[in-house]
């Protein structure tokens, strides 16, 4: 006999989901999004290459990656409560190795593996989950817009914050601070706390049926595909490019300018693609995003090089900058549902993580191989063109499962 209570739809207030959520959000996100600002401090007085320091960042998306799903997939079970803070606590001892390693083993230990895991747990995946667990389906491709613009926002504040950290502390002072910083997530996700039955509504399926069925269903390989291209370009733009204007003749703090910009723009381009989901087809908003942004690049490249041309693509690609992720995890929750949404969301975005360590790891190679950028600049473009087309097969619709065998 079934029990009407064990189908109660929703759990936690939309408000108290969406105001912890994005705190978080913009917490994790904020500090990561500065880390190009250490690249060249740490590696002068370690006497590193940049190779090192981007090997470094690049374990770091790639171990973000692996780990995700099996963050998602504990959050699914035990719930977001548990892992957040778990998080937050490899955040800081993180944050606090990075200012330690004295080799380079040490460093990528640190900055690369803890960190990595650390926001596996206390970003987009986890919060999306407890987002598509408790909003409303005609309402949650508008949230998740609210949760990524949260993380634009941190972008925004953090960057500034920490290169006036850098700058009047000294950068390893300025890891212990942010490590202090990262521990303020977990009091944070007590807000986020799921009641034991809150995953137990709809028709179980098993995690291994689960992930079977989402890698054999075309539409969610494509998405994948393109996920790959936003890592590739966003993390190498977000850690190149302040090294990148500095080789060019600028002064630092247009390097830090343009960074807040991105956050800033990203703020109004998530929230706008979350909102533009409830009414658009998400593939075409997808293939539209990343079109764009080949073509925001291509123009950077080809205009001379000032201070206004960097704010201006700055602020077109900040536009653009996460506003696929609304649009993407909406997708996957529409598809499969959310029993497993975390697990999946973290299984998407694990393709978006190798993209963001090839992005990051090539930068620092060709760099030190061939002394510029240009080679990885092309390779943006070009996979952006890719993605767009990558995402326009996508189905939207609710895959259709077998009805249960009657006993």
């Amino acid at each position: 006999m079934s029990h009407p209570s064990a189908a109660a739809p929703q759990r936690l207030s939309m408000t108290q989901v969406l105001l912890c959520g994005a705190f978080i959000v913009t917490l994790s996100m904020g500090i990561r999004h500065g880390f190009g600002l250490w690249l060249q401090p740490i590696t002068m007085e370690r006497g590193w290459t940049r190779e090192t320091f981007a090997f470094a960042i690049a374990v770091q998306n790639i171990a973000w990656g692996i780990a995700g799903p099996f963050a998602g997939m504990l959050a699914d079970r035990f719930g977001a409560f548990r892992v957040l803070v778990g998080g937050a606590a490899l955040y800081a001892m993180g944050l606090v190795g990075m200012a330690l390693a004295t080799s380079g083993l040490a460093f990528t230990g640190a900055t690369g593996v803890l960190l990595g895991m650390a926001q596996s747990g206390t970003t987009y995946a986890v919060i999306y989950g407890v987002i598509g667990r408790n909003v409303a389906p005609e309402k949650r491709s508008w949230a998740m817009g609210v949760a990524a613009a949260a993380g634009s926002f941190g972008q925004f504040l953090m960057v500034p914050v920490e290169n006036w950290l850098v700058g009047a502390w000294g950068w390893q002072n300025a890891l212990f601070v942010l490590g202090c910083l990262a521990l303020a997530i977990a009091p944070l996700a007590w807000g986020l706390r799921e009641p034991a039955m809150a995953a137990a509504s709809g028709v179980r399926q098993s995690v291994g049926a689960a992930l079977k069925e989402a890698l054999a269903y075309p539409s969610f390989r494509w998405l994948m595909a393109g996920y790959f291209v936003c890592g590739f370009q966003v993390v190498f733009i977000g850690v190149h490019m302040p090294s990148y204007l500095k080789d060019k003749g600028l002064s630092p703090d247009v390097a830090t300018t343009a960074l807040a910009l991105i956050g800033l723009f990203n703020v109004f381009g998530t929230y706008t693609a979350g909102v533009l989901g409830q009414k658009w087809a998400k593939r075409h908003i997808l293939a539209g995003i990343y079109f764009a942004r080949s073509v925001a690049i291509v123009a950077f490249l080809l205009a001379p090089l000032s201070p206004m041309s960097v704010y201006l693509f700055s602020a077109v690609m900040g536009f653009l900058w996460l506003s696929t992720v609304p649009p993407t995890n909406a997708v996957v929750a529409q598809i499969f549902g959310v029993q497993y949404m975390s697990m999946l969301g973290g299984l998407v975005f694990f393709s978006h993580q190798v993209g963001s360590f090839m992005g990051v790891w090539l930068g620092g190679l060709l760099y030190d191989r061939t002394g510029s950028y240009d080679v990885v600049w092309g390779l943006a473009v070009a996979f952006g063109v890719l993605a767009a087309l990558a995402n326009l097969p996508v189905r939207e619709t609710p895959i259709v499962r077998a009805a249960p065998a009657a006993a």
